[in-house]
């Protein structure tokens, strides 16, 4: 019944590693549980109003013989929750009552026994009915986590009858035998068709895609790290959070640091990726190779580079290379990046190298000089269509001489040259891939509303309301 809740909670399949420290921790505040009642209670009032119920049939003692009674065509036309509440009980899981609930039914009716038999159209409106519901969120044998009503009870108090065109002794003979089975199958089926409601979720859930295609170098994993904790004012989940390269599922090199939320009610959802998620990432774009960039005449968007170019600046490349040739530059990342979330810092170390090739007539290349680049870049994020996107800034640039065929040189005569290149060729490339987003949780038919980010001290966190779209 409160499939957004549920969906929030069961992001399906649970890692081996149960109890390890988080990549990502999702935290479900009392606000969102309470958005979670509504919109539960909300599908469950459009559900019952537009449900088939069977038809009841039986039998009732009336003196010395049976009253045999027919109730078809069952339909809610009205259904209101004037009370209804959601808490969450620690170490156990989530408590619902619903309070003072009524319901308006329409009904054909048909009753008989020996000494006489009457059918009929009749309005039943049922009030002060009262449920009180516990969902747990136990483990399966096959290792996912699933939803479970643990415990249901349902009572009705009054139930108003009234029968089209009778009156007198008849019309009270009637109630008082029809009031009794309405009663008894609502007492005995309303847990019984929660029950039912929670396996369907519980079905769709399992149905849920924990494991996210970033794109065609790398996978990001979702799934449950382990089973969710439920505190009073809220529910944590720690999920896995590592980022694979395509289709490898090696464990990265690295420990997640264990690492706590703050406490803060004012938004329905928080999502806390740590350091070590975006260090998976960088490690496994570094294990795919993404971190390389070739730069050629037919590729520079901004001019033509030439030896000739190259030697107006260093006379060691003219001597080298008298006759123009075009230039090619290679530049690979030669360790993996590393990735610092300081309080409202989001930046990324990359040491690469930069080798300069002339490429001859024959399209044959000659290497020129190799230079060690290191490099410190910011990164801005923004979240746009349940995507997490990036920009990069470059922050500095340190060069140095790693191997020269034409000779010693200072590096210092290319660095602005170098630099340019960097700024409008590399950085652009590196925007356009961020651009296209990091996916976030697939939260079932849930969409943020009115995130915001803040970085601190080892992670980040998103903090926003839900909209859910029945």
């Amino acid at each position: 019944m409160v499939k957004i809740c549920c969906s929030l909670l069961l992001l399906s399949l649970l890692s081996g590693q149960l109890n390890a420290n988080p990549g990502l921790k999702v935290r479900i505040t009392q606000k969102g549980l309470e958005y979670a009642k509504e919109v539960g209670l909300e599908i469950l009032k459009q559900n019952m109003e537009k449900d088939h119920f069977p038809d009841l049939s039986g039998y009732e003692k009336f003196g010395l013989g049976n009253v045999k009674y027919n109730i078809s065509r069952i339909h809610i036309t009205a259904v209101e929750f004037p009370s209804a509440s959601i808490s969450l009980i620690p170490g156990t899981g989530i408590k619902l009552v619903i309070g003072n609930a009524s319901l308006t039914i329409d009904m054909n009716w048909n009753i008989r026994t020996w000494m006489f038999k009457d059918s009929g159209r009749s309005t039943v409106y049922i009030s002060k009915v009262f449920v009180t519901a516990i969902f747990s969120t136990p483990l399966d044998n096959t290792g996912h986590t699933s939803i479970a009503l643990t415990s249901c009870r349902t009572t009705s108090g009054d139930i108003d009858i009234k029968l089209s065109g009778k009156s007198g002794f008849l019309r009270n003979f009637f109630i008082k035998y029809l009031k009794k089975p309405i009663h008894r199958s609502l007492v005995t089926n309303s847990c019984p068709n929660i029950r039912s409601g929670i396996q369907l979720i519980d079905e769709d859930l399992r149905s849920l895609n924990v494991l996210m295609p970033i794109d065609d170098l790398a996978e990001v994993d979702y799934s449950l790290n382990s089973l969710p904790a439920v505190f009073r004012p809220f529910i944590d989940l720690d999920l896995k959070g590592i980022v694979y390269p395509a289709g490898n599922y090696t464990g990265p090199p690295y420990v997640a640091a264990p690492f706590t939320i703050p406490d803060q009610s004012d938004s329905m959802l928080h999502l806390a990726f740590s350091e070590y998620f975006f260090q998976t990432s960088s490690f496994a774009y570094y294990t795919a190779g993404a971190f390389s960039i070739t730069i050629a005449e037919e590729t520079c968007s901004y001019f033509n580079i030439s030896t000739e170019i190259f030697g107006s600046i260093i006379p060691e490349v003219a001597k080298y290379s008298v006759t123009p040739y075009p230039v090619m530059l290679k530049l690979t990342a030669t360790e993996i990046p590393i990735i610092s979330l300081e309080q409202d810092s989001f930046t990324v170390e990359i040491r690469g190298s930069m080798e300069v090739f002339a490429v001859l007539p024959d399209s044959a290349t000659q290497s020129l000089f190799t230079m060690n680049i290191a490099a410190n870049a910011s990164i801005a994020l923004n979240i746009f269509d349940q995507k997490l996107m990036g920009s990069l800034c470059l922050n500095r640039l340190q060069f140095s001489l790693a191997h020269s065929n034409v000779g010693f040189f200072e590096i210092s005569l290319l660095e602005n040259i170098l630099s340019y290149i960097l700024q409008t060729e590399v950085i652009p490339s590196a925007n356009a891939k961020l651009s296209k987003g990091f996916p976030l949780p697939n939260l079932a038919n849930v969409t943020l509303t009115r995130p915001h980010i803040t970085i601190v001290q080892g992670y980040l966190l998103i903090s926003t309301d839900v909209h859910y779209k029945h």
